[in-house]
């Protein structure tokens, strides 16, 4: 197991509603940017925390010393990303060996996908503590990017969706041109008009996932492939196949497959 294999505990009721406080939003407005941003999960099937990884951030980092050697994560200006998923974690691993604060730095973590230099604004010492909180809960995912947009002053923005302006701020001036704010109206919209994920179910998901079952995505919402999955994990554990994400198949999920 390395250093960014954890728990990966998913998030619960208190984290999200204290997140919304935190921030004054609708759950509606947060669900929207937990979609946007990671497509509602922190983590990879494998339990790592979704990463990005910023090239032109390391280059800057790092002076550019590295450009030539590992041209693939170390360049003036951004892009170069490739597949995301396991991929962003190989292109860490060039990044770390050759400046480990650097790299860590340089990658966007979590459901919010903080990047590694915003550590302080997300309520962290250092950018490896922000990261070993990152590894271990989406409860501490959600808290850190809480913090950072408190900090950042676009907590109004999120209460009011006023997405251009939260969009400005959180993805910087280039927004628009992947239609970060119309992306975010559009989510929210959703919510709006189909109603909430359940927090519960979507931890299901999470875990079946981590599992190897395949519930056709982590939205907290109860459909075919869901309930299928659902159905086969109780068999395995001897649980009854109700299908339904209850306190004891939720509890056989949540227990390690070592313990």
């Amino acid at each position: 197991m390395d250093r960014f294999t954890g728990p990966g505990t998913p998030l619960d009721l208190n984290a999200f509603q204290a997140t919304t406080g935190n921030i004054g939003c609708p759950p509606e407005s947060l669900w929207a940017l937990l979609h946007v941003e990671t497509l509602g999960c922190g983590y990879l099937p494998d339990r790592r925390p979704k990463i990005l990884f910023e090239r032109h951030i390391f280059h800057k980092l790092t002076n550019g010393q590295y450009d030539a050697q590992a041209p693939d994560v170390s360049q003036p200006t951004p892009g170069g990303y490739g597949a995301g998923g396991a991929n962003q974690y190989t292109r860490l691993a060039v990044a770390l060996a050759l400046d480990e604060t650097a790299a860590l730095s340089a990658a966007s973590w979590g459901l919010g996908q903080i990047l590694g230099t915003n550590f302080a604004s997300a309520g962290f010492a250092s950018v490896e503590a922000m990261v070993d909180s990152f590894v271990a809960s989406e409860g501490a995912q959600l808290t850190g990017m809480a913090a950072f947009i408190v900090a950042s002053n676009i907590a109004a923005d999120v209460a009011s969706q006023n997405w251009a302006s939260y969009a400005r701020a959180y993805n910087g001036p280039d927004y628009a041109e992947n239609q970060y704010d119309t992306r975010l109206a559009a989510a929210h919209q959703h919510y709006v008009d189909a109603g909430c994920p359940d927090i519960t179910l979507r931890a299901a998901q999470v875990y079946l996932n981590y599992l190897g079952y395949d519930t056709g995505g982590i939205d907290g919402i109860l459909g075919a492939m869901t309930g299928a999955a659902l159905k086969q994990f109780q068999q395995s554990a001897n649980l009854p196949q109700s299908g339904l994400a209850d306190a004891a198949t939720l509890a056989a999920l949540a227990t390690p497959p070592s313990a």
